[in-house]
Parts: structure tokens; sequence; C-alpha cells
């Protein structure tokens, strides 16, 4: 029928007029995602927290109405594809080869600590999802789970500014981790294995594993990574179930709920199967972990634009507390762990 209602074509002036709203604020993103990158290459230091940082000095431009369409996009449809393209990291022929004893005891360390933080929080007098938002930080993969975890929590009047903190305190956090934890390590007397176990099983960011495991050995480089890759899987469950919870308890009766399973976890997913049955050529695995590695810098440095720093300042003593604490619970957990295995 003619005055039926259609869909708007892939390439309709609807779409097109769009991409053009979307295009200075993803432009200007990739920028400083760019920017970050220079510096973390030539100076050191983590590129995510610099991309925060950068967005951050440019707040001023949440003003700009022509900006504002673009940073939205990058901070959540970005970063989503971001996390989706995890998956290429990652294969069950890898987490299986670990054995179920060091499954079951990573899987409990990450399951304790989004439990302890939830607890903690609750003590503080926190809201809960800042505890979940923190300690899934914590126990999973530092920013990228910060960032995936708050893509799925409701939207919130501190949800910016709670995201951009957790991502600055774990990315401090891992840092500090990444110096202290081999000391820490030597002093029990680990063997090499024992001590990829208890650094990729505690340390948050994925670049701060891999630096403190090949600091030690190769060994202890590559039984770390394996680790902290399991932990980075684990990100799947996680986040299916805090999405699950949050559509139940935050969504009223009657209003449009959102999918029951986020479409970059199921993207995610595929991506690891894909990759498990060795269809993912070892170029295409390496351009996705690349890309991947973009989008996720790029939506944190939308993120940061979005992020006032006077804000920052509120979020108080108690959240810095809570997160120190999720730190070493996970470490003394872990440490435990291998220490009696």
């Amino acid at each position: 029928m003619a005055n039926a209602k259609t869909k708007p074509g892939l390439f309709s002036l609807e779409r097109r007029a769009e991409a053009a709203a979307h295009l200075p604020g993803v432009m200007f993103s990739i920028t400083l995602g760019m920017a970050a990158t220079f510096v973390s290459t030539v100076y050191g230091g983590p590129t995510i927290l610099f991309a925060l940082l950068l967005g951050m000095a440019f707040n001023f431009l949440t003003a700009e109405s022509r900006f504002s369409p673009g940073l939205a996009f990058s901070s959540r449809a970005v970063l989503r594809l971001g996390v989706a393209l995890l998956g290429a990291r990652i294969t069950l022929e890898q987490i299986l080869g670990l054995g179920w004893s060091t499954l079951a005891g990573v899987t409990a360390a990450v399951a304790l600590t989004i439990g302890f933080g939830l607890l903690a929080a609750r003590i503080a007098g926190l809201e809960r999802r800042f505890g979940i938002l923190t300690a899934g930080a914590v126990a999973i993969c530092g920013a990228s789970a910060a960032a995936a975890i708050a893509a799925v929590l409701p939207r919130h009047a501190t949800h910016e500014r709670d995201t951009a903190f957790t991502i600055i305190g774990v990315t401090t956090l891992s840092t500090v981790a990444m110096v202290l934890y081999p000391l820490v390590a030597a002093v029990f007397g680990f063997t090499h294995a024992q001590m990829g176990v208890f650094l990729g099983g505690t340390i948050h960011d994925v670049a701060q594993v891999v630096g403190a495991g090949y600091s030690v050995s190769p060994e202890t480089g590559d039984v770390a990574t394996i680790i902290k890759l399991l932990r980075v899987a684990l990100l799947v469950p996680t986040v299916l179930a805090i999405a699950l919870l949050s559509r139940r308890a935050e969504a009223p009766a009657a209003a449009r709920r959102p999918p029951l399973i986020p479409g970059f976890l199921v993207a995610f997913l595929g991506i690891v199967a894909l990759n498990s049955l060795h269809l993912v050529p070892a170029a295409v695995q390496s351009a996705l972990g690349d890309a991947s590695r973009w989008c996720i810098v790029t939506a944190i440095a939308a993120l940061g634009v979005k992020t006032s720093l006077a804000a920052l300042a509120k979020v108080g003593r108690r959240s810095i507390v809570l997160m120190a604490a999720e730190t070493v619970f996970i470490a003394i957990f872990v440490l435990v762990l291998v220490h009696v295995g």
C-alpha cells in the first residue's frame, strides 16, 4: 500500500541524516583514542586511563549539541561492539586446558568477589548498582568489565560518573598490583606456574597481567594470560545475570523491557564458538582483537567527555575504600587457593 509505513533502508535519507548527526562526536572520540594511544606508546602507561582523562578535559563539549549524538553512540554502541569482539581472544580449548579445579577456583573467586562487593557496598551505605559495577570490574577484567557491566545497568543520574570513577580506580589499582604482586608471590616461594595462576587470577586488566607475568618468566606469562582469559570469559555469564536481574527489578510492568540477552553478548559467544572451532584465521583473530581495543578506547574517550571532574570528586572516600577492599579480597582468596592447592 502506498501509505503503509516502511522501515527506512540502509542508505535512506533518514539513515544518512542520523549518520551525519553522529559523525562529529564519533570522530572526536576516535581522535581522543588515537591521542591516548600515542601517549601510551611513547611514554608508557594504560591507554584506557589516558583516553578517559583526555576525554574529561573536553567535558565542556557536552554543551555543544552537535557532539552529543556521536558521544552517546560511541559510549554505548561502539562500546558494546568492542566487548563483543573480545571473544576473538578466547577458545574453549584454552579454558578446558586449565583443568576443572582451576576453573572452579577462578569461578569461585569471581563470584565471591562480586558477592563481597555487594555486601560491602550495603555496609558502606552505597548503592547496590555501584557495588556490582566496582566488584565486577575488580573480579573480571578491569576497565573492559566496568564498561560492559555499565552497558547493561539501568541508566541513572550518576551513571557516567560512577563508570568513570570505576575505570580510573580499577586501572590505578591494577597498575599497582602489576608492580607489587610478583614480589608478594616471590615471598611465598611459588613455582612459575603457581605465580602465573596468582597473577592471572588477581590483577584486574589484561595488559597489566601480561606485563607482570612475562616480567617473571615466559611460563608465568603464559599461565597468567590463560587464567586471565578465563576471567574474561566469565564476563558473559556475569553480565547476562546482571542484565536479567536489572531487567526484572528496574523495568516497570508496562514498560518496554530490554532484550532478554543483549545482542553484544550473543555476538561475543558466537565469536568464541567460531574461534573454538578454528574457523577464524590467525590474521582475522589479530584484526578483531585490534578492533576490539580501538572500539573500547574510543568508547572510554567518549565516556570521559561526558564525565564532569567536579561530579567525579563527589564520589567520596567510601567508594575508594570499597574498591580497595574488593581488590584485597580477591588477592587474599586466590593467594590462599594457590597456597593450599
